[in-house]
């Protein structure tokens, strides 16, 4: 916290923008990807029952073997329990936070970091500022990636490929095990451009905090 704490301050003091910094432990609870697989596990002894048919006698005979034929009330009772027992072990497995990032689809983790990235810019940092020049760094680490957002001065300016420093230099600190100099890094690489564009005139106050927000 101090780390970055410093890093804003000092990138602020060559610069009118402003930097607000945002730590996350993940972007969204994917409580509907743990369910898609579950319901996906559900279906699978229906499935194989339906593929092998004859599965499904030789299990009634098992259960039932003083009877002639299954009845039919016994059948879908037993496909009923199977459904609903896989379903539970399901969702139980895939709520696991590691079992669940790891069957999330990548472009559905990167969707929702950036939804989630710009919704606290929308809140805590967009029109926050009078000349309209605040930055956010957003860092997910349950995602392992983080997202720059720009308030409407800098983006009329500023393209996003000039962030690609600041990125780069923010998942390498996360790779390596130390987020924070990674989102201290990454601060002085946006001050960098932000002095280039908005070099400080003494005229604009200090408007966000100059503080790591950890959430």
């Amino acid at each position: 916290h101090a780390l970055v704490a410093e890093a804003i301050r000092a990138a602020e003091a060559r610069t009118d923008g402003e930097i607000s910094a945002v730590i996350a432990p993940e972007s969204d609870s994917y409580a509907d990807v743990t369910l898609h697989w579950a319901l996906l596990l559900a279906l699978l002894p229906l499935a194989w029952f339906a593929t092998f048919p004859t599965m499904l006698r030789w299990v009634m005979t098992l259960i039932e073997p003083w009877a002639a034929e299954p009845s039919l009330r016994l059948m879908v009772t037993y496909l009923l329990v199977k459904t609903a027992g896989a379903f539970i072990i399901g969702w139980l497995i895939f709520r696991i936070p590691r079992v669940k990032l790891a069957l999330t689809p990548h472009v559905t983790k990167v969707r929702r970091v950036r939804r989630r990235a710009i919704m606290i810019f929308q809140v805590g940092t967009e029109r926050r500022t009078a000349t309209r020049t605040g930055v956010l760094v957003y860092l997910s680490l349950a995602e392992r990636r983080a997202e720059i957002v720009a308030d409407q001065s800098i983006q009329s300016k500023i393209g996003g490929e000039e962030w690609g420093e600041a990125m780069v230099a923010l998942l390498d600190g996360v790779r390596a095990g130390r987020p924070g100099e990674g989102i201290a890094a990454a601060v002085a690489k946006i001050g960098d451009v932000l002095a280039g564009h908005f070099p400080h005139t003494g005229t604009d106050p200090n408007e966000l905090p100059d503080r790591l927000i950890q959430l």
